[in-house]
């Protein structure tokens, strides 16, 4: 099988992890804060605090952005459901806004739109949270406008977007955001085996989060308190405070050795995939799929490579007698990886309860009824890409699933 995603772990990743198992620190010790500096300095960013997910990052940002009860988070149906998961953690109400068309990341017209009648109602959103699909920046530009008209704060999920370029400038900057999170899960393009960073500019925020992530606890006798009937004066360097109700966000240090090494190859990375994606769009022109569009002032990071069936009433795909549970399953069968990102959100029951409903954003489902995520990784080879592509052809044009399997020996 040809995954649609996977990590790539050389030596030096193995060496670094090894290097870590024979130190005298396995959590709070220094790999962390170095992984931290290589974000900042990739990015730009004043401030890193790196967790033990992306979800964990998202909910601290929340926190860090007194997002609680009465409070409406707004984001994306298509997204894994963490992106709102968040809002809810904090007690505040989710709403979501539909996509672009072109680009499948949140639409900043139709958020325009909803803000104001929201505005009318007195519900506007105390966050929002624009979603960088596949690993393309959103349009922040457009997003941070209607952020200082309206007054919301933004939390960027760049989960697919580490490398990724908005302006000439790598997303992760906070140029147009609040906060900007990372994941590093084994698929993404950095993987820390899991794990998740917050970025910010904005020092109050950090600090925040960086004492949420552990607990609520510090060390830091300037966020200390008196406590009535103890002897303060007769505590030593042992001594801690408990100052907030935190968590335990905490990443390893294991985790962040490979960050840091895997940090040295993000440009080998990115680059890669771009050559990859850039092949699949000439490789996969003359079918009939929807291939993934780029704005100008964009430079993804191509997390995924998801592609459109082109399911019209009456074309290629009904006169062929084929669907797109049909093409992924023949997929499957010839080995080809493919998945689909993402199932909307609002069409999960948990958020059906909550009163969404089938038919709320009707551009995001006409694509998830349309969208195929194809094979793409770094150390994918042209020879597998080449594979992808033949059992494309075999399914959408030949559809003669019986000689495929033949032809490629599954």
């Amino acid at each position: 099988m040809i995954p649609y995603g996977k990590q790539d772990i050389n030596q030096q990743d193995i060496a670094a992890v090894i290097a870590v198992l024979q130190s005298d620190f396995l959590t709070q010790g220094p790999q962390v804060p170095l992984f931290e500096a290589a974000l900042m300095q990739h990015t730009g960013a004043e401030h890193a605090v790196v967790c033990n997910s992306a979800t964990s990052a998202l909910h601290l940002a929340c926190l860090a952005l007194e997002l609680g009860t009465g409070d409406w988070l707004w984001t994306t149906p298509i997204t894994f459901v963490a992106s709102a998961n968040c809002g809810l953690y904090c007690g505040a109400q989710v709403d979501l806004v539909d996509i672009d068309p072109a680009t499948y990341n949140l639409c900043p017209k139709a958020l325009e739109q909803k803000l104001i009648i929201a505005k009318a109602q007195n519900k506007l959103p105390k966050v929002v949270v624009p979603v960088h699909l596949c690993g393309q920046s959103c349009d922040m530009v457009a997003i941070h406008a209607l952020s200082l008209q309206y007054g919301f704060k933004i939390i960027e999920d760049a989960a697919h977007a580490i490398g990724g370029e908005y302006q000439g400038k790598p997303i992760g900057g906070g140029d147009y955001s609040d906060i900007t999170i990372f994941s590093f899960h084994p698929v993404k393009i950095v993987t820390t085996a899991e794990g998740g960073a917050a970025l910010t500019n904005q020092q109050a925020l950090a600090d925040k989060m960086a004492l949420l992530r552990s607990h609520g606890i510090t060390r830091d006798k300037a966020l200390m308190g008196p406590v009535a009937g103890f002897d303060m004066d007769g505590q030593g360097d042992w001594y801690y405070q408990q100052v907030a109700l935190g968590f335990n966000y905490r990443m390893t240090e294991l985790q962040a050795a490979l960050g840091v090494s895997q940090m040295q190859r993000l440009t080998q990375f990115v680059v890669e995939r771009r050559r990859l994606a850039l092949r699949y769009n000439q490789l996969l022109a003359d079918l009939p799929l929807t291939l993934p569009v780029q704005l100008g002032q964009t430079n993804s990071a191509w997390h995924l490579y998801v592609v459109g069936l082109q399911l019209e009433e009456g074309g290629f795909f009904q006169k062929k007698q084929l669907s797109k549970k049909l093409v992924f399953s023949q997929l499957r069968t010839l080995g080809i990886g493919v998945h689909v990102h993402y199932i909307p959100v609002h069409t999960q029951p948990y958020y059906q309860a909550m009163g969404f409903t089938v038919g709320d954003y009707p551009v995001a489902e006409s694509y998830y009824q349309q969208a195929l995520s194809l094979p793409l990784f770094h150390g994918m080879t042209d020879v597998q890409q080449d594979e992808v592509v033949a059992a494309l052809h075999d399914v959408l044009v030949d559809h003669e699933l019986e000689s495929s399997v033949r032809r490629t020996g599954i």
